[in-house]
């Protein structure tokens, strides 16, 4: 009996250990890294366009390591394996390059397809198969690129000025309409009928030269560039060498620079110049940018524009375009540079200013060194900006109306007298005011070019002759 007895306490104690070692065993595979049981990823939408030109690109993921792919691929009557393999060295992301199969194995008729991806992981779950993940992608084949054409365009634009452009484009799928100039990218506006925009671009004064495209692009890549034809005007820009003393350092720079504690520690003299100059210049510009690159997306019936004349009996201060240097003691100590993107007017101290045309404030409040600045957003990407203001009788939201006072002449900001800085901005880039100020150039490159494209979009009806 004490046999028997030993025997089953043995018996029991080697299946406890078994239990125990199967248990351990089944937690190390539950929880052990090489047995871990989340799937892999695709990362692509239900739907997909495809010109069968270029290949797809298809994302994928794991958590730990892929392993394998495959990829196939059904024009509804035939389905065909068109890669698989595996990736090297076990990535956690990569991308499956697909191509359209050679040949005619599928019907090359057809425009809607279906993409099957699966993707394995390197896991050693599921009997050492793995996880796999497998997804089913609707694909249309397009490959018709987007109809581009101009209506009519101002048939010049000035190194620094605005021009025009009146043009058609559709397609049924399209992604991305946009014009090109230079390396700005202008948002056109829905014009009068479906299919039809306008567009105001604009020539970088400090570019030297200049090249605008319309550029149409769909859902399946495909790609439409349309030049458009300008002469180009290259007006002068003058250069000018500014004495900087003291008592402007030590005045309007140490004022700005007191206001704003990023510069407000500064102690040396010409480090501050620049600072204010230079940096706090390019920070308000930046503010002043952002602000005025919208466009609406709301259909245009039609965009009037009237001369600028923001103040009555203003004189010429300073020009658009000048390149300042600052110097210091002698003239061949430069110390700091800055461009002047606007036009400065004086008359009164005080004086009213006026919006020559209706629009909405999109900003009124201190700026920097443009001191207490209403900001107008006039339509189609125009914009206009009124500096150094004492007063402001505006406010961000408002909808003035042409005549009306907006501000006062001051000399806040880095002002050294009484005078408006006015800047006009097309899509967030400074442009020429004077051509702004003339009616006989918004007539001839503005308000002409929408009536000829008005003629196309919706020609008069034709008069039907009177039978005799």
């Amino acid at each position: 009996m004490a046999k028997k007895s030993k025997g089953n306490i043995a018996n029991k104690i080697f299946t406890v250990i078994l239990l125990a070692g199967l248990a351990a065993g089944a937690w190390y595979v539950y929880t052990a890294p090489q047995f871990e049981r989340v799937a892999p990823k695709i990362e692509s939408p239900k739907h997909i366009f495809w010109n069968r030109k270029e290949p797809l690109k298809v994302k994928v993921s794991d958590n730990v390591a892929l392993n394998s792919y495959e990829v196939a691929l059904s024009d509804g009557t035939k389905k065909v394996i068109i890669d698989q393999g595996f990736f090297d060295n076990g990535p956690k992301e990569g991308t499956i390059t697909v191509k359209y199969p050679k040949g005619k194995v599928l019907n090359p008729k057809a425009k809607d397809y279906t993409l099957m991806v699966t993707v394995g992981d390197k896991s050693m779950w599921n009997m050492m198969a793995g996880n796999t993940a497998t997804k089913t992608i609707d694909v249309t084949v397009d490959y018709k690129r987007p109809n581009v054409n101009i209506l009519s365009n101002s048939r010049m634009i000035n190194q620094g000025g605005s021009a025009l452009v009146v043009f058609q484009a559709d397609d049924d799928n399209m992604d991305k309409l946009y014009v090109k100039a230079n390396k700005n990218m202008f948002k056109p506006q829905p014009y009068k009928k479906e299919g039809y925009y306008a567009v105001l671009v604009a020539w970088p004064f400090v570019d030297d030269s200049f090249d605008a495209k319309i550029v149409a692009t769909d859902m399946a890549g495909n790609r439409r560039e349309v030049h458009i034809p300008f002469y180009h005007g290259n007006p002068r820009y003058k250069t000018s060498y500014i004495r900087a003393t003291d008592k402007f350092i030590d005045g309007k720079i140490t004022d700005l620079a007191s206001s704003d504690p990023e510069y407000a520690t500064i102690t040396d003299k010409l480090e501050k110049l620049k600072a204010i100059n230079e940096t706090m210049r390019l920070k308000n510009e930046a503010l002043i940018h952002k602000l005025s690159k919208h466009v609406s997306d709301e259909m245009l019936d039609a965009w009037k524009i009237k001369k600028f004349y923001p103040l009555r009996n203003g004189k010429k201060v300073a020009s658009f375009g000048d390149h300042r240097y600052y110097y210091y003691g002698s003239k061949d100590n430069i110390v700091s540079e800055s461009y002047h993107v606007g036009y400065d007017l004086a008359s009164n101290s005080m004086a009213d200013i006026k919006a020559s045309n209706p629009g909405k404030v999109v900003f009124a409040d201190d700026n920097g060194i443009y001191g207490n600045m209403p900001l107008i957003d006039h339509g189609l990407g125009l914009y206009t900006l009124y500096g150094h203001c004492s007063q402001l009788f505006v406010q961000e939201g408002d909808e003035v109306h042409a005549g009306q006072t907006i501000a006062k002449t001051g000399m806040t900001g880095l002002a050294m007298g009484d005078h408006l800085h006015f800047g006009i901005l097309v899509q967030g880039i400074e442009v020429r005011p004077v051509e702004w100020f003339d009616q006989s150039w918004i007539n001839k490159f503005i308000n002409n070019v929408f009536k000829q494209a008005d003629l196309i979009i919706s020609p008069p009806p034709v008069k039907e002759k009177k039978k005799k």
